[in-house]
């Protein structure tokens, strides 16, 4: 067991994660994944995505925090899985 790692300059315990990419938003990012850490929630990580990645910027997408859909600000746990997912219809 892993013990955690602690980021100094906040006081607080660092988390990793990983992102998953589907449709045209991994087209855009140029990869289906990302290994990312220290991002605590779905709001900053859209604010750190728009800055590394500014061609999604205009891209709809919603995201999914271990395979659950969120909808507004949500917590991004310790060894979260998160989705980016295009818009999608049904048949």
């Amino acid at each position: 067991m892993s013990k955690p790692q602690f980021d100094n300059s906040m006081g607080s315990v660092e988390h990793k994660f990983k992102v998953l990419a589907f449709g045209m938003i991994a087209e855009k990012l140029k990869t289906s994944e990302l290994e990312l850490e220290g991002i605590p929630s779905t709001e900053v990580l859209k604010g750190y995505l728009f800055q590394q990645y500014p061609e999604i910027k205009d891209t709809k997408f919603s995201i999914s925090v271990n395979r659950k859909q969120v909808k507004g600000d949500s917590p991004i746990p310790n060894e979260a899985e998160v989705a980016l997912l295009p818009p999608f219809s049904g048949g």
